[in-house]
C-alpha cells in the first residue's frame, strides 16, 4: 500500500468570538438567499464565474476523485437549444397523470414548462457527475460516491454565486439525457442539474415561502 505526500494544514483557530460572528454573518447572507425565475441580461464577468467554480472544484469527494463537470454557457445559441430542448421535454412529462401531479405541486411557486430564464440569464451551468473515469492507460477507474461528492459541490457552487452577488435557480429537466449532446460531455458523464446565474431582473418578486426551524431540521444528542 502506497502513502500519498502529505504537508503541514494550512489552518488557523479563530477566537470564540469571531467565529460565531463569521457565523451569524454567514447565516444571514444566505438567508438572504432566493430562488430567481426572473433574471436580467446584464453580463456577469468570465472571471467572477471562474472563481465560483474553483470554489465549488475545492470540496471534498469520495478518493479525492473529484467526479465532476461544470459545463459554463454564455453562447446564445447553446443556451436557446437547451431551453428548446427543457420546455419539449417538460411538456412530454406533464402530459403524463405523474407529470400534472408534480405540475400542481409546483403551481404555488409559479413554475410551469416555460423556461426563458435558461435563456435570458447571461450564465448556465450544467453541473455534470463522472461516473467513471480512466487511468493512464485509459482503463476504467470506478469512482466513488459520486452523487454526494457531486452535490456538495453543487451546495459550494450556489453558496459562492451569491457570496458574489449573483441570483440562482436550479433547474432539472427531466429527462437529462439531451444535455450530454448540447455540452459536447462523454457517456461517463451524467447530467445532475443546471444552475441558472445572473442578475435579477428589475422589479422581481420571489414566493413568500418560509423555511424550517431549528428544531425541524437538526437533533442535538
Amino acid at each position: 500500500m502506497t502513502t500519498a505526500p502529505h504537508l503541514p494544514l494550512d489552518f488557523t483557530a479563530l477566537p470564540e468570538a469571531e467565529a460565531m460572528a463569521r457565523a451569524e454573518a454567514f447565516l444571514e447572507l444566505m438567508r438572504r438567499r432566493r430562488t430567481v425565475r426572473d433574471f436580467s441580461s446584464r453580463p456577469v464577468p468570465r472571471a467572477l464565474i471562474e472563481a465560483a467554480v474553483l470554489t465549488a472544484a475545492s470540496a471534498p469527494s469520495g478518493a479525492n476523485q473529484q467526479p465532476w463537470c461544470f459545463a459554463c454557457l454564455a453562447d446564445p445559441a447553446l443556451k436557446r437549444r437547451i431551453r428548446e430542448a427543457a420546455e419539449a421535454e417538460e411538456r412530454a412529462f406533464y402530459a403524463g397523470r405523474a407529470g400534472t401531479e408534480w405540475l400542481a405541486a409546483l403551481a404555488p411557486l409559479g413554475t410551469d414548462a416555460e423556461k426563458p430564464f435558461l435563456e435570458l440569464a447571461p450564465w448556465l451551468f450544467v453541473v455534470f457527475a463522472q461516473r467513471w473515469g480512466q487511468d493512464t492507460a485509459g482503463q476504467r477507474v470506478k469512482h466513488y460516491y459520486v452523487p454526494e461528492s457531486v452535490g456538495i459541490a453543487s451546495g459550494l457552487l450556489i453558496a459562492a454565486l451569491h457570496n458574489a452577488g449573483l441570483a440562482t435557480l436550479t433547474h432539472t429537466p427531466a429527462p437529462m439525457a439531451f444535455l450530454n449532446e448540447i455540452c459536447g460531455r462523454p457517456e461517463s458523464e451524467k447530467p445532475m442539474m443546471i444552475v441558472v446565474a445572473g442578475y435579477p431582473a428589475p422589479g422581481c418578486q420571489v414566493p413568500a415561502i418560509t423555511r424550517k426551524p431549528l428544531d425541524q431540521v437538526a437533533v442535538f444528542r
